[in-house]
């Protein structure tokens, strides 16, 4: 981008970085100061990458009196903006990354995080490729204003609006077919690499399938700029979108599916052996992820709403199994071409931040690579109706929360600060929410009681 001519010098530009939530934090300045910003990047207080949910200081976390609430830098990640389509004014957007004032990575920031990860397997000379699946609720725009979802209207001209669930459906993606075209040029706008886009199996329910890329950090930074997109465009045209984990009690849950390969120093797939079963390392990876999958819940389920995704016949996992070609497994192996080799972890919510869930599936496949870990037998069949699985997932928020802050292995593999600052912020929302009188608590007990 050039600032030569007024226009571009009246140009705004989005500098942010995400907090632990995946909530965008950052600054609003002039484009013309983009040079200045790759030299000296931007204030902000450390404290905001551990904020709660709602934006406030979480003081247990030791980042807030005990530091003065001092400043980190956050610094650029790419050399040049990307356009913000969806904006009523010409608008610019970076993506940035926090370090410490002496230049040192500051590690509970979500992005330090992924990249501690992929430094960990630079050093045995491995490059992860990975690969997203997100799923969001298309809703009306009243939505928003009510805090109720309201499935969304066709965009026919009748007023007809979704009812029913329409898994794989081409004519319910034709009512959008606007929605979706400005989703595309979006994409390609931002440099978002988006595949094929899935009606799924909720009323206004779709999944946006983006391409495998040989850098974690891409695939982080490009998950995290397409929930912004999403929301942004929905609105454009006069919808709302959320990537709640469970907006509606009986429809199908938002899921967060992650694709997963290596390659070795010569390009070379090394889950491949030449067979259908995959290499020792496949394996391994696989033993790894499960072991460190309870431990790590909190991650793939962040929020009080992500729990609801696993309640009984709710069709998300419930303990850590895995198999070939089975998606009733929370790691499955597709069948593919020899080369393509994979892992999809399929057990995190939208709701969850792309470069933390990222993060953990890379420490749990490097944990059971390190130690040459070997999984149970694959699954075959239904793997929900396993009565005496091995590894069950913490499917209630506090029990996360707690395998979480007491887990050594995170601590070693994401680092000790990030695990503290995460722990304290959820702590603190579940405190905030616990402090809440529900609806539902005051239609069972006010006039009974």
């Amino acid at each position: 981008m050039t600032t030569n001519n007024k226009q571009d010098k009246a140009r705004d530009l989005d500098l942010f970085i995400t907090d632990l939530n995946g909530n965008l934090r950052g600054k609003r300045l002039p484009a013309s100061g983009l040079k200045k910003l790759h030299k000296e990047g931007v204030k902000l207080p450390r404290s905001v990458v551990g904020f709660d949910f709602w934006g406030a200081d979480v003081l247990d976390n030791g980042l807030v009196f005990e530091t003065g609430d001092s400043d980190g830098v956050c610094m650029p990640v790419s050399q040049e903006p990307s356009p913000v389509p969806w904006s009523e004014a010409p608008r610019d957007q970076m993506l940035a990354m926090m370090f410490n004032p002496d230049g040192t990575p500051f590690e509970a920031d979500p992005r330090q995080v992924l990249k501690r990860m992929v430094d960990r397997f630079a050093e045995k000379g491995l490059t992860p490729v990975m690969a997203t699946e997100l799923e969001f609720y298309l809703m009306d725009a009243e939505s928003e204003s009510i805090q109720r979802p309201i499935p969304p209207a066709l965009a026919d001209g009748k007023g007809r609006r979704l009812a029913n669930a329409e898994g794989y459906s081409v004519e319910e993606m034709d009512g959008f077919e606007a929605f979706f075209a400005d989703i595309r040029e979006a994409c390609q706008g931002q440099g978002i690499d988006a595949d094929t886009i899935i009606a799924e199996m909720g009323p206004g329910q779709f999944e946006v399938n983006l391409n495998h890329v040989a850098d974690p950090l891409t695939a982080g930074d490009q998950a995290i700029l397409f929930k912004r997109l999403v929301r942004g465009v929905s609105r454009r045209h006069g919808y709302s979108a959320t990537f709640m984990a469970k907006p509606y009690v009986e429809e199908s849950g938002n899921g967060f599916h992650t694709h997963f390969s290596l390659l070795d120093r010569d390009g070379h797939n090394v889950f491949d052996d030449g067979t259908e079963q995959g290499s020792d390392l496949l394996r391994h990876a696989i033993a790894g992820l499960m072991q460190l999958m309870p431990e790590s819940m909190l991650v793939f389920a962040p929020h009080l709403n992500s729990y609801r995704r696993f309640m009984s016949g709710a069709h998300a996992p419930t303990h850590a199994s895995w198999g070939y070609e089975n998606r009733t497994v929370a790691l499955r192996v597709p069948e593919s071409p020899n080369l393509a080799r994979r892992i999809e972890h399929r057990v995190a919510g939208a709701d969850a931040n792309p470069y933390l869930v990222l993060a953990s599936v890379l420490a749990g496949a490097l944990y059971g690579m390190e130690n040459a870990l070997e999984p149970d037998a694959p699954v075959e069949g239904d793997a929900y109706a396993d009565e005496s699985p091995q590894y069950p997932l913490p499917c209630e928020w506090q029990d996360a929360i707690t395998r979480f802050e007491q887990s050594e292995k995170l601590r070693e593999y994401l680092g000790e600060e990030f695990v503290r600052v995460y722990a304290h912020a959820k702590r603190q929302e579940r405190r905030r929410l616990n402090e809440r009188i529900s609806d539902v608590e005051y239609e069972a007990y006010l006039g009974l009681l």
